[in-house]
């Protein structure tokens, strides 16, 4: 893949942090600046002004005179991101529950037919994808922005998708999520925010615990 220079530095911001978070380069992997300045076809100078924003989110660490590495969060900032994830989801499931039937539910639904699906094929790739689009949906429904954009620094963060790949194989775990999935549309269906909100957040944090199960205590 190669984009022009003139993408500006959003986009190759965009680019690299979506090959991190991606899983094509591993935790502790070295992320050398002349592939990434070749493989976008920029200067090493923009490649490093991406790599120092990376840092500041937690995706990355630089060492200096060493190089740039893909970063994991510890056990700890893990349970503490989702105590955070918990918070905001609930919040969300609560406000698209107060807006009635609108354009997310039909998503919603949509998503829920196909995961039972994914569970009865024992699909756990699809079933990852679509646990990706259930939990940005409802967000996304909730509309408010503010949050949309706390929350997107949160799951970047996370690495919520290299977590839900490993979840996903163990044994039970996609058809009792699945399950979770269908209590929190239902209290969105029946426009029951507190309801919403109490099923979401015992889904993430049921999420958090199977998360957390083979994830090694590492030093911050």
């Amino acid at each position: 893949m190669v984009i022009p220079e003139a993408v500006g530095q959003e986009g190759l911001l965009e680019r690299i942090r979506r090959l991190v978070l991606g899983g094509e380069f591993p935790p502790g992997a070295l992320l050398p600046e002349a592939y990434l300045a070749q493989e976008f076809d920029v200067s090493r100078t923009p490649v490093r002004e991406a790599l120092k924003q990376l840092q500041h989110e937690g995706l990355v660490e630089i060492r200096p005179k060493v190089g740039t590495f893909v970063r994991e969060p510890t056990r700890r900032e893990i349970i503490e991101l989702f105590q955070l994830k918990e918070s905001l989801e609930g919040l969300a499931a609560s406000l698209l529950a107060r807006r009635g039937e609108v354009p997310e539910l039909t998503i919603l639904r949509r998503n829920l037919e196909d995961s039972d699906e994914a569970v009865l094929a024992g699909d756990t790739e699809a079933y990852a994808r679509l646990v990706h689009e259930f939990h940005w949906t409802i967000v996304r429904g909730s509309d408010n922005y503010k949050l949309f954009e706390h929350y997107e620094r949160l799951m970047n963060q996370l690495a919520y998708q290299r977590l839900v790949l490993r979840t996903v194989e163990h044994p039970g775990r996609i058809a009792a999520s699945t399950g979770e999935h269908h209590a929190v549309l239902e209290m969105i269906e029946h426009k029951d925010p507190f309801g919403a909100e109490s099923a979401m957040r015992n889904h993430v944090y049921a999420s958090s615990r199977e998360a957390l199960v083979t994830e090694p205590e590492r030093k911050p």
